[in-house]
């Protein structure tokens, strides 16, 4: 996995309202699991990668969002938002197809 940008990090925090910093390592790590949790469903690790894409950045704020957190009432609701995201991402040839093949 690519390594998570400091303006990434901060955009996924604000994403989960969140003001401090004292969680970045868990937020770290639930990007990079997001991540790789695309890839393992069919999308191009370049694209799952991809810090501009906004479609990405959804999934991967909505997973976070889901996972982040002992107490979250809403994580199933998040995490139900997220496959489906996902979902669509793998049906989509811009993210699952190379340009070059």
């Amino acid at each position: 996995m690519a390594e998570v940008s400091a303006e990434y990090l901060a955009s996924v925090r604000l994403y989960l309202r969140e003001t401090s910093t004292a969680t970045d390592s868990e937020i770290t790590d639930l990007i990079n699991a997001a991540r790789a949790d695309l890839v393992l469903g069919g999308v191009l690790e370049d694209k799952a990668n991809d810090e501009t894409d906004p479609l990405i950045k959804k999934a991967v704020g909505t997973y976070v969002k889901a996972e982040y957190g002992l107490d979250n009432p809403d994580s199933e609701k998040y995490r139900a938002a997220y496959k489906e995201l996902r979902n669509g991402l793998t049906l989509s040839d811009s993210y699952i197809k190379s340009e070059e093949g």
